[in-house]
């Protein structure tokens, strides 16, 4: 069972039984043809093999259409990434959560790049105070290591029990 030591913070990770966590890699491969405003692009995700999306530059700065970009896939990341560090969080303080959504909105200025990221999370937490969770969400939100990959992003947090 894994516990959080005393003094620990929420998003400390450790594997207990199971021994030390090792090294993984995956990837994604994106081919793209063409100049950038009249080209395409299609990502695959080659280590789980789930498949691939189609992606362009309006996709990106302009409106979807049924493509993705990739502020949408590393919105995917961390919501996911966050998700992980949060319910680890929660249950190695001996609360773990039965449902946390959590959203990523990843927002593109053309010109500029990625201006910020904003977090939103409602957890399913029986017997956690509010002000016990958003304390965790926010010690998730800077130990995921998606957060740690984007410090130069500014990232906001919107937290609550459901």
């Amino acid at each position: 069972m894994a516990r959080r030591a005393p003094g620990a913070p929420y998003g400390t990770l450790e594997r207990v039984p199971y021994g030390v966590p090792m090294a993984t890699t995956r990837s994604a491969t994106t081919t793209w043809n063409g100049s950038l405003f009249e080209g395409s692009g299609r990502v695959e995700l080659e280590s789980s093999g789930l498949g691939g999306f189609d992606v362009t530059w309006a996709s990106r700065a302009e409106e979807p259409a049924g493509r993705t970009s990739p502020e949408e896939l590393i919105g995917a990341a961390h919501s996911s990434c966050f998700s992980m560090a949060l319910s680890n969080g929660l249950a190695k303080a001996g609360s773990p959560p039965e449902q946390l959504e959590t959203t990523a909105e990843v927002t593109f200025q053309p010109g500029e790049g990625i201006t910020g990221i904003h977090l939103t999370v409602r957890g399913t937490v029986p017997g956690m105070s509010a002000e016990d969770f958003v304390a965790a969400a926010e010690t998730a939100k800077t130990g995921c290591p998606v957060s740690q990959a984007l410090t130069g992003t500014t990232i906001t947090l919107d937290a609550s029990l459901a």
